[in-house]
């Protein structure tokens, strides 16, 4: 086997053991050569004891040799080097393999002595790095680990035995599989085969394959409606369907085919496709050419480009080390100056000491007996003393030791230097578009280019904002103009730019944009379409993540059949996946034609109580449920209670009587089991509270173009958000003791539109738009 062949199969077998087929009781690192790393062939054992393969210790032994012989004489009797050398020439190694004429037995069948041996018979052992004499037989005296070998063969036979497919009905123990049948997804060898698949019999006419162990289904199921067969195929979602997926389910206004026309337009189209390429070969020929000679062109170029670059750097080197010499001359010679002026000082402070200096002078002058002589010489003496006994009292330093002034600033230059990069006024700078870029599950950033054909790729950079330290930028090329960032932390900042690249040319970076992630991870649900949903006045899309309210001859009819008092109504509906722990957030627009529309969440379980209680008997609100009236004071039951009850569920309330469905208004218990908010009329209000202002006109806020609501159910808190600065505009405590559901009302005229979850195809999507 090669030694490549052999490197495979070694990797082949460490993968069998890892998961288990191959038993070798951690004794594989005994089965590895320590020279090859590769299982032994042919191991002999050295004196020192280990164990070395064949052709291993020919290779070692030749590249000594050489190397010896390159090195000379003089350091012939030095030790042998520790690392493992290159393996010399084949026709090197020929020469130890001459026919047999040229050799003798040594001792086992098929291995001559006397044969053409390598000058040098010291070398390290692998092993233990340990010199080794072969003495004057070299190779010729070492003995053949049989045993070592016999266990390296026994574990090669079991990776091998791993590998075979074994019969499924045989006896212990099972023999080698011949073929595999399709239809009883089952492997037989040749006698079990023929006795399960009797001849003259309906499993005789069974398909059968070679020895697999995959066995694909003959007819394929739909994955949506489990015992339907796939029979068509839709040509707006491109996917097989059965008949339900036609009738009522996800395709059900969807252009479906049959599968034989489907399967026919494909093969059609594929095999006219394989046709165009295969007769394009010369064509493909010639851009395969182009291609090397673009590769040359761009390796000379790129050459050149980094012959380019290190002339600028030299250069900006050149103006770093004439900088570097005059900032640091500058420093010198403010020091001599200063000091300098320190000794001076010195000098003259060393002159007020006794016998020295001032005050030596002056007790001379003091012994002098002629006093016109001492009046003479006294007089200038007196005014120095004076002035010497002046400073002694105000002791100012001559100059100063701070070097403040000469401190070098090169933080704007190291920010500059930290963006040095290729740049070109011939690539302007991309614009990332702020309207279409947005953060919700994972971050969507979208950018154009004014001139969108003149770059190659582009590079969007994105990092952390943190006060404390500035987190460095991570990078990713991209080649269109958008880009989704997942695994970005929950209730944090980031910033993002991009720049474009044209060859090794690259523009500015763009003008950062900043965005917020949402405090929580991602609540995903649906519109519930069974629980709670009157039909008669909600429109709900097929993807179930859109609801209308149709205010129109229907509400009309409501209104009229209630004589007494005048009534509206709110119509309800619901998530479909309620939440019993952790923190979730959600979000959705509001249209801004909406009439009025609350959101929050609510507990179904309490809503469960409340209409079974009788004291709410005589209150004003009712719940209308399929012509049914029951007393309640808000909606949110359970999936069971909505279910039971069907699906029309209208909530009816007074006007004058001053409470809504959601009652956020008319009392503060902290305990509530729901909390909902009113949007409407593009405003957002905020409800009543007992610590902040009641005022309308500080209530009111303008409606955000999305809104986030966040649950923390662990905490019993509830905040909504407008998504576009992810700032908090209302908090509410809220109880948390049962199941809560996302509650949505709609009154009059209005639509309520769920963020979408950005993914790989909510990206290929905004692209088609």
């Amino acid at each position: 086997m090669s030694e490549s062949g052999e490197m495979s199969e070694f990797g082949y077998i460490m993968e069998l053991i890892a998961k288990g087929k191959v038993t070798i009781k951690n004794i594989e690192r005994e089965l590895i050569c320590p020279a090859c790393k590769e299982l032994f062939t042919h191991p002999l054992i050295l004196p020192c004891q280990h164990s070395i393969c064949h052709k291993c210790v020919k290779e070692l032994l030749l590249t000594l040799d050489d190397s010896f012989n390159d090195v000379g004489s003089d350091n012939s009797n030095q030790s042998s080097p520790r690392l493992r050398l290159p393996s010399p020439s084949m026709d090197k190694i020929d020469r130890i393999n001459r026919p047999a004429s040229q050799r003798r037995s040594v001792g086992w069948r098929g291995w001559k002595r006397n044969s053409l041996t390598p000058r040098t018979t010291v070398f390290p052992c692998p092993g233990c790095e340990h010199d080794v004499d072969l003495g004057e037989r070299g190779i010729n005296g070492l003995f053949r680990n049989f045993t070592l070998e016999t266990i390296v063969e026994r574990y090669r036979q079991a990776a091998r035995a791993a590998t075979a497919i074994m019969c499924d009905l045989c006896k212990p123990p099972p023999q080698e599989s011949t073929k595999s049948c399709m239809d009883c997804s089952a492997s037989y060898c040749n006698e079990c085969f023929k006795i399960h698949h009797p001849w003259g019999t309906i499993k005789a006419q069974h398909e059968y394959v070679g020895p697999t162990t995959n066995f694909r289904p003959k007819i394929l199921m739909c994955p949506e409606h489990e015992t339907e067969r796939i029979n068509m195929y839709c040509e707006l979602c491109r996917r097989p369907v059965c008949h339900l997926c036609k009738l009522g389910g996800n395709h059900a206004n969807h252009r479906v085919t049959t599968m034989s026309s489907a399967y026919k337009t494909l093969k059609e189209k594929l095999s006219k496709d394989i046709d165009y390429l295969i007769g394009k070969e010369s064509q493909v020929k010639s851009q395969i050419s182009e291609l090397n000679l673009l590769m040359k062109e761009t390796e000379c170029n790129g050459e050149r480009a980094r012959e380019e670059a290190i002339t600028h750097f030299e250069k900006l080197f050149e103006v770093l080390e004439e900088r570097k010499s005059s900032v640091l001359k500058a420093i010198d010679s403010s020091k001599k100056l200063r000091l300098d002026k320190f000794q001076t000082q010195m000098e003259e402070y060393q002159g007020l000491l006794e016998n020295s200096g001032l005050v030596g002078y002056a007790q001379e002058v003091l012994k002098e007996t002629d006093q016109s002589c001492f009046v003479q010489t006294a007089k200038q003496l007196h005014l120095r003393i004076q002035k010497a006994t002046e400073s002694l009292k105000s002791f100012r330093p001559a100059a100063q030791t701070s070097f403040e002034d000469y401190v070098v600033n090169t933080s704007k230059q190291t920010e500059l230097l930290g963006e040095l990069s290729f740049f070109s006024t011939g690539i302007d700078v991309p614009e990332i578009n702020e309207e279409q870029s947005k953060v919700y599950n994972n971050a969507l950033i979208n950018w154009h280019h004014p001139e969108k054909d003149k770059a190659d790729s582009y590079v969007l950079e994105y990092r952390k904002i943190n006060r404390d330290d500035e987190m460095s930028w991570n990078e990713i090329e991209v080649c269109g103009t958008s880009k989704i960032i997942q695994d970005l932390e929950n209730s944090s900042t980031y910033a993002f730019r991009v720049r474009a690249y044209k060859g090794s040319i690259c523009s500015p970076c763009s003008r950062e944009l900043i965005l917020h992630t949402p405090p929580a991870p991602v609540f995903s649900f649906l519109f519930d379409e069974k629980c709670g949903y009157n039909n008669e006045h909600l429109l709900l899309n097929l993807k179930r993540d859109r609801v209308e309210s149709r205010a129109g001859f229907n509400l009309l009819l409501a209104a009229e059949r209630i004589q007494v008092g005048y009534y509206t109504s709110l119509d309800y509906i619901i998530g479909d996946t309620g939440i019993t722990k952790g923190k979730h957030f959600w979000a959705f627009r509001v249209e801004p034609y909406s009439y009025l529309v609350k959101v929050g969440v609510a507990s179904s379980d309490k809503l469960q109580e409340w209409l079974r209680s009788p004291r709410d008997a005589v209150s004003p609100r009712v719940l209308t449920m399929n012509g049914a009236c029951r007393t309640g004071s808000s909606l949110g039951a359970s999936m069971s209670e909505f279910e039971g009850l069907g699906h029309c569920c209208t909530l009816l309330y007074e006007q004058d009587s001053g409470h809504d469905s959601g009652s956020e208004d008319a009392c503060f218990d902290s305990s509530q089991p729901f909390t909902l908010v009113t949007i409407g009329m593009k405003k957002f209000f905020i409800p009543k509270s007992p610590t902040s202002s009641n005022e309308p006109e500080n209530r009111v806020l303008p409606m955000p173009t999305s809104i986030g609501i966040f649950l923390d159910y662990d905490k019993g808190k509830v905040n909504f958000y407008d998504m576009d600065q992810m700032k908090c505009l209302y908090e509410r405590q809220v109880d948390c003791s049962h199941t809560l559901y996302p509650a949505f009302a709609l009154m009059g005229s209005g639509g309520i539109q769920l963020e979408e979850p950005i993914t790989a195809k909510y990206l290929e999507y905004q692209e088609d738009m």
